[in-house]
């Protein structure tokens, strides 16, 4: 089915919820039911995925225990004495959807799978999810487990943006080594878009009986980014390319030219004020937005400068939220002023006279 770059009708959609929101601005481009609360699934991993990425312990080696491991469903094969880094149990998440690799993970940095929770919520409240509540860290079906697809979609835009998590959800496949002895294996990602979408970079699939088949997928295409996420969809690989190509023809790309001081004092110069340069932001929207731009810079600079170092900065929002920045530079060498004898300052004179 193609549709053109005017029109995406919800029926053209086989989603229960759907949304497609810009990665750079979060401006949401289709939606269809986006705020209606549904179960999740596995793409409930893209959240203890990320905060295993963002823990600091990515090379810890865990011995793997019983306990951990006592949860049905999906596996990346871990068996009670195994060895394993927590960079491969991310591995497990986001390729084959381990449920045990969740669980592992849920231990490991919360102690126990209650405490991690709390921690996926607090993590949620602060990347705006308002309308989500986290329960498992796999997705397993729970009544009060459930999301939004527009709460996922802000999921998978702050998720992409750590390195880590990128360049693990948008893997193919992976060999690694893990078990007891640890022995090499390769993981192979359930995400077919990865195949059949040149432009997909990931993000995660999932599926239960209650929730429907799940999806949440980031695509880049000439520096766009886009967000687009499915909950309840019986034909969600062509639902993501149809909104994903809609996206694509229908964001344009806009220019905004900061406005910044002319020039900067500068301390111990050859020459009393600094000019300034700045260059354009570039962003992503369906039209040309108001931006509100905050100037972030000191009140003065200290010789020597060179030209092009960075001084301060323009801090851009869309509709009161951060959506990027652009730096301020010296747009000239400034060199130290040497000090000549005649001039030099009164007290210096009187200091030199009596100390000869």
């Amino acid at each position: 089915m193609t549709v053109s770059a005017s029109a995406l009708e919800s029926s053209d959609v086989s989603a229960e919820c759907a949304v497609l929101i810009s990665q750079q601005t979060g401006e949401v481009i289709f939606q269809k039911n986006a705020y209606k609360h549904h179960s999740m699934a596995s793409t409930t991993k893209i959240m203890t995925s990320l905060l295993a990425a963002q823990s600091g312990k990515l090379h810890d080696e865990i011995t793997v225990s019983k306990e951990m491991i006592q949860v049905e469903g999906t596996s990346m094969g871990l068996l009670p004495g195994d060895s394993v880094s927590l960079y491969e149990l991310i591995y497990g998440m986001l390729l084959p959807s381990g449920n045990d690799a969740a669980n592992v993970t849920a231990y490991y940095l919360g102690g126990n799978v209650e405490n991690f929770v709390k921690k996926m919520n607090i993590k949620a409240k602060e990347i705006g999810m308002e309308n989500t509540s986290f329960v498992t860290p796999s997705g397993l079906d729970d009544e009060n487990h459930y999301s939004t697809a527009y709460d996922m979609a802000l999921l998978g835009r702050y998720a992409v943006n750590d390195p880590v998590f990128r360049s693990v959800c948008s893997s193919k496949k992976a060999t690694l080594s893990y078990g007891n002895p640890p022995y090499k294996r390769t993981l192979y990602n359930h995400n077919r878009l990865l195949e059949s979408y040149k432009y997909a970079f990931g993000i995660k699939t999932g599926f239960t009986k209650k929730s429907g088949r799940c999806l949440v997928s980031y695509a880049e295409k000439d520096g766009t980014g886009l967000v687009a996420v499915t909950l309840n969809a019986p034909n969600d690989w062509n639902d993501h390319k149809l909104m994903l190509d809609y996206g694509f023809s229908r964001l344009k790309r806009h220019v905004f030219k900061p406005s910044i001081p002319e020039t900067l004092p500068v301390v111990g110069g050859n020459v009393e004020n600094l000019k300034l340069c700045c260059e354009q932001f570039e962003y992503d929207s369906l039209e040309q937005r108001n931006l509100v731009q905050k100037v972030v810079i000191d009140k003065f600079a200290y010789a020597p400068i060179k030209k092009g170092d960075r001084l301060g900065e323009v801090k851009l929002y869309l509709g009161g939220k951060y959506i990027g920045s652009t730096d301020i530079c010296a747009a000239e060498n400034i060199d130290v002023l040497e000090q000549k004898q005649e001039e030099k300052s009164f007290f210096q004179r009187i200091k030199e006279r009596f100390l000869k």
